[in-house]
């Protein structure tokens, strides 16, 4: 990945997530506290913002300085667990690593600060299967391994649905939690779709987060 292509990247995740942000409140108001939208938005449109007074430097620093900015303007369980997986990415390709050593560190510092796994309902349920599958495909090609990516996430949200919560303002709802797919997983899949659709030559894919 290239300055270009994280630049795109994160321009296009901040439309959609301008457009979906609506949707993603609605989907935290049955289970959560009914601001994952709003916050998400207010986020990355202050990521963009950022990143047009950052001068031209490397797809590193894109990545860790979305992630620094989502940290401090994103409320909520949000701003850290997303603070955490751009940092990661940023660190890890300022160090030479590879965007799927990327994920990974991404992955394993969203573990290690929500202590969550798959199964608890959590945007761990979109993240760890799409690492895996990009992981998987990174010999086919940067496009192919976003879009299996991108694809695992999709799957993973579908089977947040008949989980009951175990971590989070969801895991007090108890039985309630069961019958909708999770916030967090769900923006995840979509920014990761959008990953899939700039890595191709495209612009946004909300509707593969669906």
């Amino acid at each position: 990945m290239d300055e270009a292509l994280a630049r795109t990247w994160i321009t296009a995740a901040a439309e959609a997530v301008r457009a979906e942000a609506d949707r993603l409140t609605d989907l935290d108001a049955a289970i959560g506290d009914g601001d994952h939208g709003v916050n998400l938005r207010r986020g990355f449109d202050a990521a963009v913002a950022a990143l047009e007074s950052l001068e031209p430097t490397t797809a590193g620093d894109v990545l860790g300085k979305t992630g620094t900015t989502l940290l401090s303007k994103v409320g909520g369980a949000s701003g850290p667990l997303y603070g955490t997986v751009f940092r990661a990415l940023g660190k890890t390709l300022r160090q030479g690593g590879s965007l799927a050593d990327g994920l990974q560190a991404a992955l394993d510092g969203v573990q290690q600060l929500g202590k969550a796994v798959v199964g608890d309902k959590t945007m761990v349920d979109a993240l760890s299967p799409a690492v895996a599958a990009y992981a998987a495909a990174a010999g086919e090609g940067e496009a192919a391994a976003a879009r299996a990516a991108a694809d695992a996430a999709a799957e993973g949200v579908r089977a947040t649905v008949p989980l009951k919560a175990r971590k989070g303002r969801a895991s007090y709802l108890g039985e309630r939690s069961i019958g909708h797919p999770d916030p967090g997983a769900t923006s995840t899949a979509l920014i990761l779709a959008v990953l899939a659709e700039v890595t191709a030559g495209g612009v946004t894919a909300r509707d593969s987060a669906r």
